[in-house]
């Protein structure tokens, strides 16, 4: 079976190894990268940024604020070939912070008090200006999944039928329980952060592409979004690759995590395109009722009822990350994957989510900078 190609782009934080601070380094970072590659040599995969702009090719690129780097990987077919991507992608990125005398952390959001500090481009200054603090407080990192599809129509199918699926995912890579020195609750505050933008989250059922594209024009000609790079759907066509691109994870602690997370899409992509072909209609779960699994995933975590995504009522967290495991099983097996699945799968329910494992950093400790620093170790742990 041919497998489809999957690519991930991660966002991390500039920490100071001192203290846990956050640092606003993000452009000495980028120049003491490019000044590694001056001989030349490829540094990876073309990507856009979280607000879908394109700042240059390469692993290592900045964000909407200064105290954030992004990497991507290149495309790959290969659980293995992906893994070893994103460990060599962070230690690309931390060998820049480090030549600049930051560290960095795949922490989903800052344990310590913040204050942003943006990036100085005119696009970055055009959403500070129309948004305000909305677009200030997103001093987020998150895990966005490119998968492979054969066209327009195809993906558009995929994500009518993977809309159900994504809040599971969202539970496992739950990873910023902590605000502004503050424990939310959550596991995933970045979800809630997040979810202020006007364009994010969750979609109704498009029915076509053509649906899709007139959906995603009507967003940009209402002039409230800057572009339709600026359309933060859950789940959505890429602008510049055929992919769909899910975006609902916080960025994970472990690389193992992130690996899984990219097996889990790949297999619902696929699952989802199946069903498509087969004639099968997309699941006609209303948007308010996505709306509130997305709020449990992002609240709960693995640690309290989910929404089920076939019967959309409470169901605890294992059995609903089980069901999805069950949904995409066939997809897993067609490529080989489920084996390494469902390894990397009991690793993370033994470990427990970024979230979980925060906590449990913070109770060792009482203190957020050990929690910092303990995130610093696990970003770049083999």
């Amino acid at each position: 079976m041919t497998r489809r190609s999957m690519g991930v782009e991660e966002e991390f934080l500039l920490v100071d190894p001192a203290d846990g601070q956050v640092r606003a380094m993000a452009a000495a970072a980028l120049g003491a990268d490019a000044a590694r590659h001056e001989d030349g040599t490829e540094s990876g995969h073309e990507s856009g940024t979280e607000d879908g702009t394109e700042d240059g090719e390469g692993d290592v690129e900045a964000e909407l604020q200064l105290q954030q780097l992004e990497t991507n990987t290149d495309p790959c077919r290969s659980l293995t070939e992906l893994g070893e991507q994103l460990r060599r992608a962070r230690r690309q990125a931390s060998e820049a912070a480090r030549a600049v005398g930051v560290e960095i952390a795949a922490l989903a959001s800052s344990p310590l008090p913040a204050k942003p500090a943006f990036t100085p481009s005119r696009r970055y200054q055009r959403l500070r200006e129309r948004f305000g603090l909305l677009a200030e407080d997103q001093l987020t990192c998150g895990c966005h999944i490119h998968v492979e599809v054969g066209s327009d129509e195809e993906g558009v199918a995929v994500v009518d039928r993977i809309r159900p699926w994504l809040a599971p995912l969202l539970a496992l890579s739950g990873n910023s329980p902590f605000w502004q020195g503050e424990d939310s609750t959550y596991a995933s505050y970045r979800t809630q952060v997040w979810s202020r933008w006007p364009s994010a989250g969750p979609t109704e059922l498009f029915g076509s592409a053509e649906t899709y594209h007139e959906t995603v024009r009507a967003m940009t000609e209402s002039r409230t979004v800057l572009d339709s790079g600026m359309v933060y759907f859950d789940a959505r066509l890429s602008r510049q690759y055929p992919t769909v691109e899910i975006r609902v994870a916080d960025v994970c602690l472990h690389a193992d995590d992130a690996v899984l997370l990219a097996a889990l899409a790949r297999a619902l992509v696929r699952t989802a395109a199946r069903q498509w072909r087969d004639g099968e209609a997309a699941q006609p779960v209303r948007l308010e009722l996505l709306r509130l699994a997305a709020w449990r995933a992002s609240r709960y975590g693995l640690d309290a009822a989910l929404l089920d995504p076939v019967t959309m009522r409470p169901a605890p967290a294992r059995a609903v990350l089980d069901g999805l495991l069950e949904h995409v099983r066939d997809a897993l097996e067609d490529v080989g994957d489920h084996a390494d699945v469902s390894e990397l799968y009991g690793a993370l329910l033994g470990r427990g989510n970024g979230a979980r494992v925060q906590r449990a950093a913070h109770a060792r400790a009482s203190s957020l900078a050990d929690v910092v620093t303990d995130g610093v170790r696990r970003t770049l742990a083999s």
